[in-house]
């Protein structure tokens, strides 16, 4: 796994919810790998049959869920062990991903690693029991009925876990969630309308118009504002489709020369009539 920014997307709940312990969930969820596929995955301990392949920045085939809210993730095999995570764990147990614009000098000492706090120590101390466990992730409550999970590497061969709410009543047909999952703010304007800024994690929704989204992306850096490309993607109607900027230098975003499409990445995922 080669990007430096995968843990871009490694932001999840910092608490594990008392409600959690109680409550249980029955939903389809799509996992996706946040760079190499991930193989062997399953939400059973033990299981060997019909494990998941999380798919390298795309959806693959839904796993169909009940159980408790904060779902166990579990790996078999013999699965090549990921990368390490391109995230600092500062004190204040924020997770946040390493700053790629600031200069690095030999001579600062190393920062100390910070104690762990919510899923990643409840994973950690559930890991001692079951080794196969690799990631915790907290399900959208209620009446959801379909999610997205995000997969990156952490450490020790385990993953964490963003989580996207897409019951149709939080992400309709012919619209397009716009997630910001890069490390710094971008301006989006869509279908003539006024600007909006997004920090990380931040996201809107946007409809299609003439099942069409146009966008113009600018990117700030320092105090100066660069406009990236102006675009146009289709949206079918009777689709979810989630829109999502990160920076990243896995290879999935070269093109067939090598090149680069510019200094952020765009990835759309699509979910369409007959997989929903």
């Amino acid at each position: 796994m080669k990007s430096s920014t995968l843990a871009l997307v490694c932001l999840v709940m910092l608490a594990v919810p008392s409600r959690a312990q109680q409550d249980d969930v029955s939903m389809k969820i799509d996992v996706v790998a946040w760079g190499d596929e991930i193989k062997g995955l399953s939400v059973k301990p033990g299981s060997s049959k019909g494990t998941i392949t999380a798919l390298g920045f795309r959806y693959s085939k839904p796993v169909a869920y009940s159980g408790p809210v904060i779902m166990s993730i579990y790996q078999t095999g013999s699965a090549p062990a990921p990368a390490a995570p391109a995230v600092d764990f500062p004190a204040a147990g924020r997770i946040v991903p390493r700053n790629p614009f600031a200069s690095e000098s030999k001579n600062d000492p190393a920062p100390k690693p910070a104690p762990k706090q919510g899923l990643a120590l409840e994973l950690e101390r559930r890991r001692q029991k079951d080794p196969s466990l690799v990631a915790l992730a907290v399900l959208p409550g209620g009446a959801c009925r379909r999610a997205t999970v995000l997969l990156a590497a952490a450490e020790a061969g385990t993953f964490t876990a963003y989580v996207i709410d897409d019951d149709p009543s939080k992400l309709p047909v012919g619209h397009v969630r716009i997630h910001n999952l890069c490390p710094v703010p971008i301006a989006m304007r869509c279908n003539g309308q006024p600007v909006k800024q997004l920090n990380n994690r931040d996201a809107i929704i946007v409809p299609a118009i003439k099942d069409h989204l146009i966008y113009e992306l600018a990117y700030q850096l320092g105090d100066e504002w660069k406009v990236q490309e102006n675009n146009v993607i289709p949206v079918h109607p009777d689709e979810q489709a989630q829109m999502i900027i990160l920076k990243s230098d896995h290879s999935y975003f070269l093109a067939s020369d090598g090149s680069r499409s510019g200094f952020l990445q765009l990835l759309t995922l699509r979910r369409s009539p007959d997989s929903r």
